[in-house]
């Protein structure tokens, strides 16, 4: 890797990528090619700083043929579903192999327009002025916890699935999950498959699952397929794939979801990929419980208002994407945080200012930042 502190930060109107993820990693990767000079900051110490602190057992979810970034693809040795630290190994070799300009140690706080110009305010009061600015700070930046009613009763041990590594220091205790999304579904599965006493499932709203991968044909394909399908028509083979793939858990607790799969997604949740919750919830390892409603006298009170004293809580439920201090004050986001737009658009309220990785599509994350990349290459280089 290139030392990144010997790399200057200078006031010749470069495209400014903020966060060295893999859209950010990919933006400036793609902007290089065209023939823009793009520089990345980074707070962090390092690329891909989110996917470092990921849990222990976590692979990507889409296949490796289709995750790679712009100009390198990944290693076969990667096998099909790639590891969190082969993503990691690899997004150091995409910065060292594409020789990104990349800044560790500075954390961009706000940016805004100047004339034709962006500029950035950042760490040790720096104030750095580029063409256009691309924001690449992660779908998952901020944990999200909710705002229990009595959660400071709690005496057992409560931590954020960010903060989860792996089931060993759960050996034979009462765990909670909360939280029914692919991050909450699998630490479950892996508390359940690693000795954990007991495992509870707390679901609000009941997910489709879909298979990984079915006959060799990787759910994500399937995703790329249906995404300009009308939604009634997807929802449809959506049940019907349902049936024949995932067995009904209803009885256990875990019923199938009365809307349907496309329609879900269009109101931003993704379907979770089976890597082990099915078989657990069938074999009774997960229990599915009513939703988190509040803590009372060091107890959980779900939903349904029965009351359950687990040793220890993981809370998945998210994340704040956290753009308000940083371009809230541009009306470039919408009700809920999140750009209004992504990609090679542009906000008419503030020209040349993009935003890659802010969505979580069925079509698979990293395939599509690689889509946003060449897009904002493009926009950016006419």
């Amino acid at each position: 890797m290139p030392d990144h502190r010997a790399i200057d930060l200078t006031n010749d109107r470069p495209v400014y990528v903020i966060g060295a993820g893999p859209g950010g990693l990919a933006a400036a990767a793609a902007l290089r090619e065209r023939g823009v000079r793009a520089v990345v900051l980074e707070k962090s110490d390092s690329v891909g700083a989110s996917w470092r602190g990921h849990y222990d057992r976590l692979h990507l979810h889409t296949t490796r043929r289709l995750s790679g970034l712009p100009g390198l693809p990944m290693p076969r040795r990667f096998g099909r579903w790639v590891a969190r630290d082969d993503v990691v190994r690899y997004l150091e070799k995409y910065a060292e192999f594409h020789e990104l300009e990349l800044v560790t140690g500075v954390e961009v706080s706000r940016v805004e327009p100047e004339g034709s110009d962006w500029v950035l305010h950042a760490s040790g009061g720096r104030r750095l002025t580029g063409r256009a600015v691309v924001v690449a700070t992660g779908y998952n930046h901020t944990p999200r916890t909710p705002d229990w009613p009595g959660l400071d009763s709690y005496t057992g041990e409560l931590l954020h699935a960010s903060a989860y590594r792996n089931p060993a220091p759960y050996a034979g205790r009462d765990v909670l999950v909360v939280g029914a999304g692919n991050t909450g579904a699998e630490i479950a599965a892996d508390l359940a498959g690693a000795g954990a006493g007991r495992v509870r499932l707390a679901v609000r709203t009941a997910p489709h699952i879909v298979r990984r991968s079915t006959a060799g044909w990787p759910a994500q394909r399937t995703g790329i397929l249906v995404r300009r399908l009308p939604v009634r028509l997807v929802d449809a083979a959506g049940r019907l794939m349902a049936r024949v793939a995932v067995p009904d858990l209803s009885d256990r607790g875990l019923p199938r979801p009365e809307a349907g799969l496309y329609t879900r997604v269009r109101q931003g949740a993704i379907p979770v990929q089976d890597v082990g919750l099915v078989d657990a919830v069938r074999t009774g390892k997960v229990e599915p419980v009513a939703a988190v409603d509040s803590f009372d006298d060091g107890k959980v009170v779900l939903a349904d208002g029965s009351r359950i004293s687990p040793d220890a809580v993981v809370v998945a439920t998210g994340y704040h994407r956290a753009l308000e201090p940083l371009v809230g004050h541009l009306g470039v986001l919408d009700e809920h945080g999140r750009p209004v737009v992504h990609g090679g658009r542009t906000p008419r309220e503030a020209p040349g200012l993009y935003f890659t990785g802010f969505t979580n599509p069925i079509s698979g994350m990293l395939r599509e930042m690689a889509l946003d990349a060449r897009k904002i290459a493009k926009a950016l280089s006419k």
